[in-house]
Parts: structure tokens; sequence; C-alpha cells
């Protein structure tokens, strides 16, 4: 468990609804966060960011100037505002709607409503992102892996290269698409590739199974992190040689009993 304390964070809500804006506020205090405040609008979020960066923003999805997509990528293209971890609060329900959220990289996408311990756990998903506990594994030496991340989404190779390096990773390159991972990985010496699953040129399976058939590169981990909920699709991809897969948004603490799993094998 991440050694920083719930009560500590600080929180920015934005959330242009005053019953929700309450009801959300209750929920956090009666969880232990003592420090929340509360807007209306994304860009009354970015300019307050700006000058006082929080531990955590929890945003609903549509604002009456932008979405919250928008306004995480917004945070992500500034320099103090890029690492912060982003909570989603609500009732969207469309794939298409929710999935370029989680290709941003967030920390959870809660429902509305949603119960306490769901909030709980998303809490503790933050804390350890922010205060994380590195790998530790007692076969190998997590400074000397060679990791390679590919993703279509700039924001999303963001994202998974600083929970991989918060873990002790520091040997990480990336890669926009498979037909440069392949290149890459052709060309040079990887012991760890997490790849998404839908990108263009070629995909994650393409990229697996390139790797497996086309190389005959059995023993190399492949985790694939996608936010694909089409099961046929995904049980193509399990039965490709991947060595697991993880949802998008994943929890810090999934993926580490993951990689542990996956490199001391």
């Amino acid at each position: 468990m991440a050694a920083v304390n719930v009560a500590d964070l600080s929180i920015l809500l934005v959330e242009p609804s005053a019953t929700q804006l309450k009801l959300i506020q209750r929920s956090l205090a009666d969880a232990g966060v003592n420090h929340v405040e509360g807007l209306s609008s994304g860009q009354e979020a970015l300019d307050v960011m700006e000058r006082f960066p929080p531990d955590l923003v929890v945003s609903a999805m549509y604002l009456p100037d932008m979405t919250a997509t928008e306004l995480v990528h917004a945070m992500r293209q500034h320099d103090t505002l890029q690492a912060v971890p982003f909570m989603l609060i609500s009732s969207e329900t469309h794939f298409n709607a929710l999935d370029p959220i989680r290709q941003a990289g967030v920390v959870a996408i809660l429902p509305k409503p949603f119960g306490q311990e769901e909030l709980r756990r998303a809490l503790r998903s933050t804390m350890e992102f922010i205060d994380p506990q590195e790998l530790e594994l007692s076969q190998v030496d997590l400074d000397d892996l060679r990791v390679l991340v590919v993703d279509d989404s700039s924001t999303a190779r963001g994202h998974i290269k600083r929970v991989l390096s918060n873990l002790g990773m520091s040997r990480i390159s990336t890669a926009q698409n498979g037909r440069e991972a392949a290149d890459m990985f052709a060309n040079s010496s990887f012991d760890l590739i997490v790849t998404d699953l839908n990108m263009p040129e070629m995909d994650g399976l393409q990229l697996v199974q390139y790797v497996r058939q086309r190389l005959g590169d059995a023993a190399v981990p492949i985790l694939m992190v996608t936010s694909e909920q089409d099961a046929t699709r995904l049980a193509s991809v399990e039965q490709s040689g991947v060595s697991a897969i993880c949802d998008k948004p994943f929890e810090p603490q999934n993926i580490k009993e993951i990689l542990a799993r996956v490199l001391q094998q």
C-alpha cells in the first residue's frame, strides 16, 4: 500500500450540477478526504490548477465549456499538470464516448451513482499512482529491463511510461503503432513489450503475431493494455501468444501483480 494518506489528498472536483457536487463532496468526506475544492467548468479548473496543482482531478464527463476528455488532454499538454491523476465520474456508458478518455490515461472511471467501496478502490489506485511502491522481483533487475511501449496515443504512451517508471523501470522506448514497433523489435532487443490493441497500420494483435510467428520469439513477455470489449476479438488476442491482458484504465496494483507474474516466468 502506498505511504500517502487519503486524508492528505488535495482534490479538485469539477461538476456543473450543484446537487451532484455536494453529493460527491459528501462521499469523498466519508472516504476520509479532507481537502476538496469544487468548480463547475473546465476552464475554471485549468486556471486554478495552473496556480495550485492538485493531487487528483475528479470530473464529470460533460462540462459547460468542454468535455472531460478535452480537459484531461489540456492537462497532459501542460508541463506541471501532465502527471496529475484524473478520475471520471459519469453516467455515460457508450464505448465511443468513454474510449477516448480511457486512452488518455485515467486512474479510474466511476459510474453515477457509484458505491462507496468503488470510490475507496479508485482512491487507493490514485494513492498508488502518486506514491508507488517499486516492483520487487527476485530474479529481474528492473534498471536493466528494456521495455517497449506501443500506443498510437501520445497521452496514453506518456501515462503508461510514467506508471512503469514509477515501478522502477528506466530503459523505456516508445512506438506509435505496431509497424514502428515491429521494425524496432527486429533491430533491437527488448525484455518486455507493453502494447495497445487498436492502432493504425499494424494493430496489437498483428504485432503479437509478428513477434511470435514471423520472428519466432516465444519468450519475450507481451502485455496487452486495451479498452476493447468485443469478446471475439479478445479471444483472438488471448490465443495469439500474448502474456497477459490488462484493462484501460488499469490499477497500478493490478499491473504490478501482472508484471511480477509474466516477468518472473
